[in-house]
């Protein structure tokens, strides 16, 4: 899938994936929602007015109110492709959260999922 379309996706759409696929081994909503709010500094209530919006994937993280600076310790493999040597900032910041929803699916910590 070509960049474009992954960031004309509805942020729902992706966001309900994310969250099944947590879910499904496990864990909750609200440590997909934590690792949402320090990857990108939206609050809970911010991310449920993006889910019940038709926001983009794209323009959910164009937004982003306050990056966290320590998401560029985030290093690893998603789709075959290592996160810290995508060239496309927008498609990074969109494979930060891939990666840590696949370590939180993985059964990682929350404190090590997010660096502390």
């Amino acid at each position: 899938m070509d960049n474009e379309k992954v960031y004309a996706m509805s942020f729902a759409k992706v966001y309900s994936l994310l969250a099944a696929k947590a879910e499904k081994k496990g864990r909750t909503i609200d440590e997909v929602n934590e690792i949402i709010c320090w990857l990108t500094g939206y609050r809970t209530e911010e991310i449920e007015d993006a889910r019940n919006s038709s926001v983009t994937y794209g323009s959910f993280f164009q937004n982003a109110p306050c990056p966290n600076p320590d998401r560029k310790a985030i290093k690893g493999v998603v789709c075959g492709i290592r996160v810290e040597t995508i060239d496309e900032p927008l498609m990074q910041e969109i494979r930060y959260l891939d990666k840590l929803v696949d370590e939180l699916a993985k059964g990682k910590s929350m404190d090590k999922i997010l660096h502390r």
